[in-house]
């Protein structure tokens, strides 16, 4: 029978080596996040109801049409870094892959679909 210690046991396996990037990437979109929603929440909240020519006008000018798509890029990749520690947490084996290469590649569709309705409004 050996007799090992935590640490004896831990020895040689390592670290992952992404935590600290995935943490800091969480932090700072998070704390852009703090700014841009307020914004985009007095922005949009301004045109609901508006009438379509109002709203196509009013997106026209740089600053609302910016504020929407640093939200839109921002937000989903904070989604797509929270929901890819979630899976790497709770889902194991080729699954957790499937399922992260699925969502990694849902968020930039979406994120590009955003883009390009903004685009066709401010454009």
């Amino acid at each position: 029978m050996r007799f090992l210690t935590d640490r004896k046991r831990a020895v040689g396996l390592g670290s992952a080596k992404t935590g600290t990037a995935h943490f800091w990437a969480m932090k700072v979109s998070s704390v852009a996040l703090l700014f841009l929603v307020p914004l985009f929440v007095f922005t949009f909240g301004s045109m609901l109801g508006q009438p379509h020519e109002e709203v196509v006008a009013y997106f026209a000018r740089p600053f609302p049409a910016i504020v929407a798509a640093l939200t839109m890029v921002v937000g989903f990749m904070h989604f797509k870094d929270g929901v890819q520690v979630l899976i790497e947490d709770y889902v194991h084996g080729t699954m957790q892959k499937v399922l992260i290469i699925l969502m990694i590649c849902l968020c930039y569709a979406a994120a590009a679909t955003g883009l390009f309705a903004l685009a066709r409004i401010a454009l």
